[in-house]
């Protein structure tokens, strides 16, 4: 699978248009969308930005052959720590309230 094959999955997947990766990572649509044609290939720091927002390893969109979820953010981090210092009963509640949305999202299983 070629990256700009790889990109495309990543971004039909998430169910985004090229307008709002391209938005969120601070590129053109235009430029964007050459990636995922293979007419260009972005450069270091967009290759780190992409892996971060589809949070997939850079190997991944390369061309990896195995799906490498990216190190977690300091968002994840940061959830993590919260749920740590709540008491039993408060991070059951949180977990059950995320996994129901997450469920209607569709973004888990």
């Amino acid at each position: 699978m070629t990256m700009g094959e790889r990109l495309k999955q990543l971004r039909l997947q998430r169910k985004i248009s090229q307008e709002e990766v391209a938005r969120t990572i601070g590129i053109t649509r235009s430029a964007y969308s050459h990636y995922e044609i293979n007419n260009r290939q972005p450069v270091y720091e967009t290759l780190i930005k992409l892996s971060t927002f589809y949070e997939v390893s850079l190997d991944y969109i390369v061309g990896g052959d195995t799906f490498t979820p990216a190190p977690a953010s300091k968002d994840t981090h940061e959830m993590i720590r919260m749920l740590d210092t709540m008491d039993h009963v408060k991070r059951k509640n949180t977990i059950n309230l995320l996994m129901d949305v997450l469920k209607k999202n569709n973004n888990v299983m």
